[in-house]
């Protein structure tokens, strides 16, 4: 199976955020509320998206590092699919959130973002508790100072994957990076201002959508 493309709304008003993702809405697969529209606007923009778009699956990224079965309710309730849990999170707050999504149907689902000093000690723990995703970002500083996606990197993603996770990857991906992983069942790739601030976003989208065919197939 293809990855999913995915690409995150990091606007700071909903109003902003509907303008830039209808631009390119019909070429993606996921439709991520970034952490900081969700600051911004709470749950509401997830409430929007899914109205406006029933067949997508819309992304909460929260980032949620406690009261896991309350803010998940606040999330399914509005109409996400999927959320997000910090990988600092106690599992059972990560578990809490797993199990009020499963009341809202199989296809809800929760994600482990993978930040800072997280270990493999802890994704066996995540899986054993029944938590199948994850998020692997690329190093801030990384981007920041311009490097490339590392041998570390792809061999950390690579382990996840061996595990049996579902593995979403992240951090400034470019078109010419998706050869890299083309050796792996990745789910998702997210793609923000490559995308969003694209001269036209809808064909930015679609070049993505293309090279995910090429280098994965149906």
């Amino acid at each position: 199976m293809k990855p999913k493309l995915q690409v995150a709304l990091d606007n700071t008003s909903i109003t902003d955020a509907l303008i830039s993702v209808k631009q390119y809405a019909d070429a993606i697969d996921v439709i991520e509320v970034g952490t900081i529209l969700h600051v911004a606007e709470g749950v509401q923009p997830v409430r929007i998206l899914r109205a406006l778009y029933p067949e997508k699956i819309i992304l909460a990224d929260i980032k949620g590092a406690d009261a896991g079965s309350i803010l998940a309710k606040q999330c399914y309730d509005a109409g996400a699919t999927w959320m997000t849990a910090i990988c600092s999170a106690d599992v059972e707050t990560m578990v809490g959130m797993k199990k009020v999504a499963s009341t809202y149907g199989p296809d809800r689902d929760v994600q482990i973002e993978l930040y800072g000093d997280w270990t493999f000690e802890q994704a066996k723990a995540w899986k054993s508790a029944g938590l199948e995703q994850v998020v692997y970002h690329r190093s801030r500083d990384a981007e920041a100072a311009g490097k490339s996606w590392s041998d570390d990197d792809v061999d950390k993603i690579a382990q996840l994957i061996d595990m049996g996770f579902k593995v979403t990857i992240t951090g400034g991906l470019k078109i010419e990076d998706l050869t890299l992983f083309k050796e792996y069942p990745v789910y998702c790739v997210i793609a923000g201002r490559s995308i969003r601030d694209a001269k036209d976003p809808l064909k930015a989208a679609q070049s993505f959508q293309d090279e995910i065919q090429r280098l994965w197939g149906s």
